[in-house]
């Protein structure tokens, strides 16, 4: 496949051809779709119409062939924020456990 969406196909005598182009489309309002689940939008009144091209051309971007996504999750941050809130449920235990110690020795010094 080629950066503008054209699909090759290549053959046991060595030759390529295109075998066709996929197309892109692009909404004014991305947030109005209407998800269907498993990946899967609906076009609503509010997201408008598909603008439909070819990769590259408008405001539609490019193919890469054979590229991965990278993780958009910063790891390092995740943990540090999982280590943060296990420490405020640690000191927040270990308050109501005062706290209860205090009751406690109050029930008992009656």
């Amino acid at each position: 496949m080629t950066s503008d969406g054209t699909v090759m196909g290549r053959y046991s005598n060595g030759q390529s051809r295109a075998q066709g182009q996929l197309v892109l489309g692009n909404f004014n309002n991305p947030q109005g779709l209407q998800p269907l689940g498993g990946n899967q939008w609906a076009e609503t009144a509010i997201s408008g119409q598909p603008q439909v091209g070819a990769p590259g051309t408008a405001t539609l971007g490019l193919l890469q062939a054979g590229a991965v996504e990278e993780s958009n999750v910063d790891l390092t941050a995740e943990l540090v924020e999982m280590i943060t809130a296990q420490r405020i449920y640690q000191a927040n235990a270990q308050t109501i456990k005062t706290q209860d110690s205090v009751l406690q020795t109050l029930v008992n010094l009656r």
